[in-house]
């Protein structure tokens, strides 16, 4: 996974990343650039500061510490060399990459009418690494699924950041797009995904990368709201999938989607209902009912992870559900 990155790197940091332990390596979650600043990755049990020869330090004064000319690199191949063509990503902070890696950047903002027009003078980069994992969602869904199997419940999927929301959500696209009985389903279902930060399909020129089931269409790049009015009246979705809601176009389009008989598969940053319904928006679709079933993915201190799935009157469905999905 850490090899197809690579070459977004300058030549010393290649070389030190490529050096890591297997085990480090192969478990990668992120890498935490820094100028002037210690290296830092971060895998599924731990982080720890890189030293210049690729080992893990605990002291952070033995760690490599990026230059501003390995920043200026990276930023340089992450753009393609036209920060103009890419205007749009640096205003949102964060710049998709083929496979659907996320790269996160800190710096100086540029205002414009008090709004961030782009961030330049770019100083920190937070590499998240996509994982395809199959079949982590086989475990949930039978409870999405309506007696008979002919219908998907309406389902809120929620988590803090990087407990597995888009692992989840892409590994039921791919199931439900793809149907079979090995896969606990009598029929597939017409998928539709707004894939507007381009993470659930990792799509190169519009072709997904990730596996997200043969009868499922991608609408890459686009932002939810148009993107599910525009799915509902050009592909005909029995479900559209959609990664984390919250704005109150969002709202809008899930109402429409669900008037015209579509269902819904979304993600959302949260912890538990509570919190939820401290944001005006959630709290309005969580009151008029629109979800059936809610799947909460959580990490409790000195725990593994684990899933739970509710209904929409707050009874829990599952038996200790143990989530097997990697982050993305």
């Amino acid at each position: 996974m850490i090899r197809s990155l690579l070459p977004f790197f300058s030549a010393d940091m290649q070389q030190i990343l490529a050096t890591l332990p297997t085990r480090i390596a192969s478990e990668l979650q992120e890498i935490r650039i820094r100028e002037e600043r210690p290296l830092e990755v971060v895998w599924a049990s731990g982080c720890g500061f890189v030293s210049d020869k690729g080992s893990l330090c605990a002291d952070s004064g033995q760690a490599y510490r990026p230059t501003r000319r390995d920043c200026a690199e990276l930023l340089e191949q992450l753009t393609q060399h036209s920060m103009y063509t890419f205007e749009e990503e640096l205003k949102r902070g964060f710049i998709t990459v083929a496979g659907g890696h996320r790269i996160g950047l800190a710096g100086r903002t540029v205002l414009e009418q008090g709004k961030v027009k782009y961030i330049k003078d770019v100083s920190s980069f937070n590499v998240r690494l996509a994982r395809e994992w199959k079949n982590a969602a086989k475990p949930v869904l039978p409870y999405l699924l309506e007696p008979g199997g002919e219908r998907v419940y309406r389902t809120l999927i929620v988590s803090p950041p990087q407990q597995g929301k888009t692992t989840l959500v892409r590994d039921l696209a791919r199931l439900l797009g793809t149907g079979g009985a090995d896969n606990g389903l009598r029929r597939s279902f017409k998928i539709g995904i707004v894939d507007e930060r381009s993470e659930i399909a990792a799509c190169v020129k519009g072709v997904p990368r990730f596996d997200v089931g043969c009868r499922t269409d991608v609408l890459d790049g686009c932002p939810k709201a148009e993107g599910m009015m525009m799915m509902i009246r050009s592909m005909s979705p029995e479900v559209l999938i959609a990664d984390e809601i919250g704005r109150a176009e969002d709202a809008l389009a899930i109402h429409e989607a669900l008037h015209a008989g579509v269902g819904i598969i979304a993600t959302v940053h949260g912890r538990d209902e509570a919190e939820l319904r401290r944001r005006p928006i959630l709290r309005e679709l969580l009151e008029d009912g629109v979800f059936d079933r809610f799947v909460v993915l959580a990490r409790p201190p000195g725990a593994g992870p684990e899933t739970a799935v509710y209904d929409k009157q707050g009874k829990r469905l599952d038996d200790r559900l143990a989530w097997r999905g990697g982050l993305s």
